[in-house]
């Protein structure tokens, strides 16, 4: 993602992540016997008409002020990517949406260093989830046909620091071990909401 979109990118996510339509709400209960910190069903969700996913992109979101290289950038994608996708074996993965298929979104937001005023359009389901102070990284899944979330699930057990700018460093170590870790707890997520 590049640096120069940072802050447009920053501001669509908080639009896209407040899921909000102005004539819909939906209602979520909290998942039961969750492993991750905060994990929400959509009341209506049906899992068990999805057999494949439908991995999206990985988002990666600071807030305005903050910037990472586009190589940290994709660095930090490819480390998640090598993480996840082997926990997935179990899963037929697809790359268009299709009637069965449930799409999979992981967004890692780091709003350590911003401030309320920088999150101001997040939606009322998230404001507990990513607030400023926190590095979470976000599952939501949603059925592609009808763009309905099913379900979020969030985690900031673990909080590598990243290089924002010039000087400074990434931990990587502590980056590879993060992914490894989320990677753990939603691949046991997924599968006890989707009964593998």
């Amino acid at each position: 993602m590049p640096n120069r979109s940072t802050t447009a990118v920053y501001c669509s996510m908080i639009l896209a992540l407040a899921a909000c339509s102005t004539t819909t709400t939906q209602s979520f209960r909290v998942a039961e016997s969750s492993n991750v910190e905060a994990a929400f069903i959509a009341t209506d969700a049906d899992f068990s008409k999805y057999h494949q996913l439908l991995a999206r992109d990985m988002g990666i979101f600071f807030p305005q002020n903050v910037s990472m290289s586009d190589e940290d950038i994709a660095r930090l994608r490819q480390i998640f990517r090598d993480a996840f996708l082997p926990k997935l074996d179990h899963y037929t993965i697809v790359n268009v949406p299709a009637p069965g298929t449930m799409a999979v979104q992981a967004s890692l937001i780091d709003l350590r260093k911003a401030a309320n005023t920088d999150v101001p359009g997040l939606s009322i389901e998230l404001r507990d989830i990513a607030k400023p102070g926190a590095l979470v990284f976000l599952m939501e899944f949603q059925d592609p046909q009808t763009d309905k979330v099913l379900g979020r699930a969030a985690d900031s057990t673990a909080a590598p620091e990243f290089a924002y700018g010039k000087g400074g460093a990434t931990d990587w170590g502590a980056v590879e071990d993060a992914a490894e870790h989320w990677s753990v707890l939603f691949r046991n997520f997924l599968d006890s909401n989707l009964a593998r």
